[in-house]
Order: structure tokens, then sequence, then C-alpha cells
């Protein structure tokens, strides 16, 4: 899989179209994610706050995360820390699920995030997902609390951080 940032001229279209068929299930399930319905200028606004990467296998892209920077005017107090990062419209393509493609852009964009002073990063998803929070769990992400972000959602999240190592340097002569 390639693995780059976004572009000004990212198909976004295409990247809505990803996200809300990797969100699809949840829909079915009832939970009301922001990208359950997002639309385009949702997509292009969202990514505009932040970092985004996509992921791509024979030029078809199949993968996307986006990383946010602190926001100092988020009523979550530990989104407002300087040193913490969140992420979200965090998609994998239906067909390509369960292929180890998430884990490896996620973790391809923490990686930036640590080059970029990241020392914690944290996600929030819904409650009633519980695949998705034992998947972050195994992940290394710890639950230190929730957020309600209703009624842009229809359910209480939960807040999960990770702590980051920064990357080590070598003084070997």
């Amino acid at each position: 899989m390639l693995f780059r940032r976004t572009a000004e001229t990212e198909d976004l279209v295409a990247l809505t179209a990803l996200i809300r068929a990797a969100y699809a299930p949840h829909a079915l399930k009832g939970l009301r994610y922001w990208a359950t319905h997002q639309s385009v200028e949702d997509t292009a606004r969202r990514l505009s706050r932040g970092v985004g990467f996509v992921g791509e296998v024979d030029g078809e892209l199949i993968a996307t995360i986006t990383l946010s920077k602190p926001d100092p005017e988020s009523k979550v107090p530990l989104l407002r820390d300087e040193y913490t990062w969140s992420f979200g419209q965090f998609a994998v393509a239906p067909g390509h699920k369960g292929k180890g493609y998430g884990r490896r852009i996620h973790d391809a964009a923490l990686q930036h995030a640590v080059l970029e002073g990241c020392q914690v990063m944290a996600l929030h998803t819904a409650e009633p997902a519980t695949e998705l929070i034992e998947m972050y769990r195994t992940w290394g992400y710890a639950q230190v609390g929730t957020c309600d972000w209703r009624p842009h959602t229809n359910f209480l999240s939960v807040l999960m951080t990770k702590p980051l190592a920064p990357q080590a340097t070598s003084n070997a002569a």
C-alpha cells in the first residue's frame, strides 16, 4: 500500500464516498457518526483543519485518516492540550478491511504526528461501538473519559488516548 498526504487536488468526491462506505455498517447499527452522512464540503472542511493521509493499492483509494492538532476552542479539555492531537475520518474501504491497511495508515500518521511534536494521540468513538473500542485498546489506547457531540451524533462518545514516544536519536559516533 502506498501512503501519502492528501493533496490540494484530492478527489474529494471519491474520498467522501470511501468514508461513507466505510462507516455504513455503523449507520446500519443505528450509530450516526458524522462520517455516515458527511458531504463533500464537510470532507474538505475537516481536511483543511488537519493533516490528511490516504492509502492506495494499485491506484485505488482504499484508506484515509485525518490528524488534528490541538483545538483551543474545543469543548473537550483534552483536545485543547498543546501536546495532544486527535484523529478522525479514519476509514478503510469495505473490500479492504481486515488486511491490516487501517493499522498501517494509522501508524504512519502517528509517526508524522510525533515528528511534529505530538506527545499524546486522542480519539473519540461511539460508546456502543465496542468492537472499535477493543481494537483501539489492542493498539495501545486507553479510555480516559467521555464527551458528547449530540446533536451532531446520536451517542455518547468514549475518549481514548495513547502516549507517543518521541523518535529516539542516536548520538553514536
